[in-house]
């Protein structure tokens, strides 16, 4: 899935190497808990809770690429459910930044039961994260 973000690709990368906002527009994180002073550099950790209270779950998703600016593939987990790995590219084009979002579950159940219902669910919820990473690096002022 992709869209055209109306920012550059350094306003975009910024949200993306901030940790910390990532319950701002992943859609189903509740609550960043921590996040690894060295994010986005593969193998920091960003610690988080998935999923409405009192049901919601803790884990960690994990840095396993990185070109800043260009590209950031994470391992998201959330046990039991299982885990997914996410990648996220940017590419500079007229008018702003064409972020492309893929996402695909790596292990656990999610990855067992695969179905057009769930593919849809998945479509919508990346579309939603697409759109609200969009709206934050667009309000966002220009890195330093």
């Amino acid at each position: 899935m992709e869209t055209v973000i109306a920012a550059p690709p350094d306003r975009v990368w910024a949200v993306l190497a901030d940790g910390w906002t990532y319950s701002d527009w992943v859609v189903g994180t509740a609550h960043v808990r921590d996040v690894d002073d060295a994010w986005p550099g593969v193998g920091a950790r960003l610690l988080h809770r998935a999923g409405p209270w009192p049901f919601s779950l803790e884990d960690a998703s994990t840095v396993l690429e990185c070109e800043p600016q260009r590209r950031l593939v994470l391992r998201a987990r959330l046990w039991p459910a299982g885990e997914a790995v996410v990648v996220f590219v940017l590419e500079p084009v007229e008018g702003g930044t064409r972020v492309s979002l893929g996402e695909d579950f790596a292990a656990g159940p999610l990855r067992w039961i695969r179905t057009k219902v769930n593919d849809l669910v998945l479509h919508l919820r990346n579309r939603e994260t697409l759109d609200r990473l969009a709206d934050i690096a667009r309000r966002q002022k220009d890195p330093q």
